[in-house]
């Protein structure tokens, strides 16, 4: 039903615009006095293209993420945006070279039209769209498993809201975990008590859990941060009821859903086509690199096999995107079987780093074959840099929010190396996270160029470590 729903979604998209072209077309006709409306194949051929290419700006501005639960007034307004900067790339594609059109008035007039007609045709179609979904989740054939995490006052109090308003929300709440058994459950006579929080990602994947809506007592707020990171990887929308201070400084993005103020954690970090951008940046970027300059490469290849005996790239184990392990590839730095008696960071003055290894470190030589592992799609050119799992079972029992840098490629860069430099130790990778945390938490191509700039000020100060 969902995938049908979606493929229709955009379908109806594709033909608002196909209709809007062959409009204008008309309209164009008349606004130029071109006489005779032929519609031919040739029009159809364009209409299509135009029409391929307003779906697929709609989807590279996350258009079709979560079509289920859009509001008619903010895609209307998306709508307005999308279709004003499309516009104007047809204007100057297709439309600033129209032969019939002869002063400055006649531009203004086409371009309005065509700005007009796309809108107001899509805008309609849209609507439809968008009611006729909502109409499938009032009547329950479209619905998203709820799981409310909270046994007392606030959490009963989030549940008979949701309740009165659930018909236009689609939410099916399937039952509710506890945090302290000592607290007792206040309405285990109303709704399923499914376990304790600590079972979360078992009782997602038993229940096919869409939704999880964390409310529970002020005294209970330390366990959030754990709660978060139970939740971390799960394919599910997270909203937390917040404390009236939380509102008070207004640093979080409120929806007032269901009565209720809620917290709506962030799951899409970047737009779909900032994604796609960063992806092929670091693809750009990896690949030039790389082939203009093999001869650094080369070089730093002889003075690595001069310095001390050993291989000229050191591999090791780490982990990546959703913690999946990768080989991660640098420059040896230090002396061949430094880690014989086990993993430890590298320090200061640490005596297993060679000389031309420190100077490496120094200026970040050493990190040059992670451009491969950029190509390979397992690291970015910017984003936290990623850890072995020996260090990540340590830092986790202190700091559990560490599985938020999981969300992401780790980086050949990081905005935590360049404002931190390299931990020596667990405690100062755990003071390094509030960095990585920052970055990910504001993720954009602006972000990723300001790191790369940084990073280089820090490489012509040999401030590295």
């Amino acid at each position: 039903m969902r995938k049908i729903k979606k493929i229709t979604f955009v379908l109806i998209d594709f033909l608002a615009s196909f209709l809007a072209w062959v409009t204008f077309y008309i309209l164009r006709k008349i606004i130029l006095d071109e006489g005779t409306i032929d519609l031919t194949l040739n029009l159809v051929g364009n209409a299509a293209i135009v029409a391929s290419f307003w779906t697929l700006l709609y989807a590279l501005t996350g258009c079709y993420r979560d079509i289920f639960r859009k509001s008619r007034v903010k895609e209307i307004l998306n709508l307005a945006q999308v279709s004003f900067f499309g516009g104007i790339i047809i204007f100057f594609v297709l439309l600033l070279d129209d032969e019939g059109i002869y002063n400055y008035k006649a531009y203004y007039k086409i371009i309005s039209t065509y700005l007009f007609v796309h809108f107001f045709i899509s805008a309609l179609a849209k609507t439809l769209a968008i009611m006729h979904t909502q109409n499938l989740v009032k009547k329950r054939k479209i619905f998203f498993n709820t799981l409310i995490i909270g046994s007392n006052t606030n959490a009963r109090e989030v549940y008979r809201e949701l309740e009165k308003n659930n018909r236009h929300l689609g939410l099916q709440i399937k039952g509710f975990v506890h945090v302290f058994d000592s607290f007792g459950h206040f309405y285990e006579d109303e709704l399923c008590n499914l376990g304790p929080y600590g079972e979360i990602s078992d009782l997602i994947k038993q229940h096919q859990i869409e939704e999880v809506i964390i409310a529970i007592e002020p005294s209970e707020h330390e366990k959030t941060t754990e709660i978060l990171s139970l939740l971390e990887g799960e394919n599910v929308h997270i909203s937390i009821l917040p404390d009236v201070y939380q509102i008070l400084l207004g640093s979080v993005k409120v929806n007032h859903l269901f009565g209720t103020p809620l917290i709506e954690v962030k799951q899409d970090l970047m737009p779909v086509w900032q994604e796609i951008s960063k992806r092929v940046v670091d693809i750009g970027v990896a690949f030039v690199f790389m082939l203009f300059f093999f001869w650094v490469y080369a070089a730093i290849a002889i003075l690595v096999k001069l310095s001390s005996p050993g291989p000229i790239i050191y591999r090791q184990e780490r982990i990546g995107k959703s913690g999946r392990p990768f080989y991660i590839y640098k420059f040896r730095s230090m002396f061949a079987n430094a880690e014989s008696n086990g993993p430890a960071l590298s320090s200061d003055a640490d005596p297993r780093v060679t000389p031309w290894g420190r100077f490496m470190r120094k200026v970040r030589l050493d990190e040059l074959p992670q451009f491969y592992n950029v190509l390979l799609g397992e690291m970015s050119l910017v984003g936290p840099r990623p850890e072995r799992q020996y260090f990540i079972d340590q830092i986790v029992k202190v700091a559990p929010q560490y599985k938020h840098l999981l969300r992401v490629r780790p980086g050949v860069t990081s905005l935590g190396l360049v404002k931190f430099g390299y931990a020596q130790n667990v405690d100062e990778m755990i003071k390094r996270l509030k960095y990585d945390i920052l970055y990910i938490e504001n993720m954009s191509l602006a972000m990723d160029f300001r790191v790369l700039l940084y990073t280089i000020k820090v490489i012509v100060e040999g401030r590295g470590k």
